[in-house]
């Protein structure tokens, strides 16, 4: 039997995610094509005052590359920022990440 999700294409679940995020009120930013960019910044910015979250997104077997890893834990030493890795199969975690108030 195949798994479904491993399936999904990291451009097919970011706009699951996006399609999510903006659902429960997030503004995002993604870059169109990184061909010029420096490696390793993380694949989707969401912002919803006063949370602000950068999630790398990866397929089922996807790799987080080290100069991913690098900025992900740059970016976890900052206050009030929050990280994660996501896949498809996290999709129960990301619904409360993003539906979460902070109080």
């Amino acid at each position: 039997m195949v798994n479904t999700l491993s399936l999904i294409t990291e451009k097919q679940f970011r706009q699951q995610v996006i399609d999510l995020a903006k659902l429960f009120g997030w503004k995002c930013y993604f870059t169109w094509t990184s061909i010029h960019s420096p490696r390793g910044i993380p694949d989707l910015v969401l912002c919803r005052p006063p949370r602000l979250i950068l999630a790398e997104l990866k397929t089922i077997k996807g790799k987080v590359t080290p100069h991913q890893q690098e900025w992900l834990d740059l970016l976890e030493q900052c206050p009030g920022v929050e990280t994660f890795v996501w896949r498809p199969s996290d999709w129960d975690e990301i619904v409360a990440v993003l539906q979460r108030e902070v109080s």
